[in-house]
């Protein structure tokens, strides 16, 4: 079987959720772990069958508060790639505008691993870069932990939770975070605890239009790294209704590409 025998298809996607790890720029142990070398080669080289178009190069707790792999990553991938990165709450506005100029789009919170501003900055951030740059925030969350946010939440301009929200606990969480605008990012489907399929449909009742794919590469720490079954079951699960929307137009359009 060729490799376009294989490919999901020919329709354009746009991957919501990657990872650049580039060793000629600071890495962060992160409780021990600091991740293999995965460069923007790398990942042209493994998307290559997948239809890729442009894309979200995502910051992780690893990188901290470096930009410099970042804005590295982007000139490279090309205009139709944009960055999600993690800044300090001391951030200039200059920089913000800088940032923006380069091709970020959002910022991050990574409440599961650490290396982000922490939560007691989200709100004032989260108004602070929509303001001056018309970014959202972006959360990696157990949803089961969404409740406890939810009045703060609300009052956030535009918000995206990664992964699912991990949890089947936290789903109803979850969905009541959808009905009020919120996008969902589906990745990570190796490193969830909870039925992917039931967790898929539920968000696209709610509102097709908050489901973002994502491949997750290079899948760093989870149990399994993305597999190409796992657009295709996306796809499947899209159904021709939705399927274009859910692979790309959602996603370029909540990232202004």
């Amino acid at each position: 079987m060729t490799s376009d025998e294989r490919s999901p298809g020919p329709r354009p996607v746009f991957d919501a959720h990657l990872h650049i790890i580039d060793p000629r720029y600071p890495l962060i142990e992160n409780n021990g772990y600091l991740p293999p070398a995965f460069t923007v080669p790398d990942y042209r080289a493994r998307t290559e069958p997948l239809g890729v178009v442009g894309g979200a190069v995502v910051s992780g707790s690893f990188q901290g508060f470096d930009q410099t792999y970042l804005l590295d990553a982007l000139r490279r991938l090309g205009p139709r790639f944009v960055g999600v990165t993690q800044l300090p709450a001391s951030v200039t506005d200059e920089d913000i505008t800088r940032l923006d100029s380069c091709g970020v789009r959002a910022v991050r919170f990574n409440v599961r691993r650490g290396g982000s501003e922490t939560l007691d900055h989200l709100r004032t951030l989260a108004h602070r870069v929509h303001e001056i740059a018309g970014w959202h925030v972006e959360l990696y969350i157990d949803a089961r932990e969404l409740p406890e946010l939810t009045p703060v939440l609300h009052t956030l301009p535009a918000v995206s939770v990664d992964h699912l929200g991990l949890s089947e606990e936290g789903l109803p969480a979850l969905l009541s975070l959808v009905e009020r605008g919120a996008r969902v990012k589906a990745t990570g489907f190796g490193r969830v605890d909870l039925d992917v399929a039931k967790a898929v449909r539920a968000v696209l009742d709610v509102n097709p239009r908050a489901l973002l794919f994502g491949t997750d590469l290079p899948s760093t720490r989870a149990r399994r790294p993305f597999q190409d079954d796992d657009l295709r079951l996306l796809a499947d699960l899209a159904g021709p209704e939705h399927v274009a929307a859910v692979l790309h137009d959602n996603a370029a359009a909540f990232y202004r590409v």
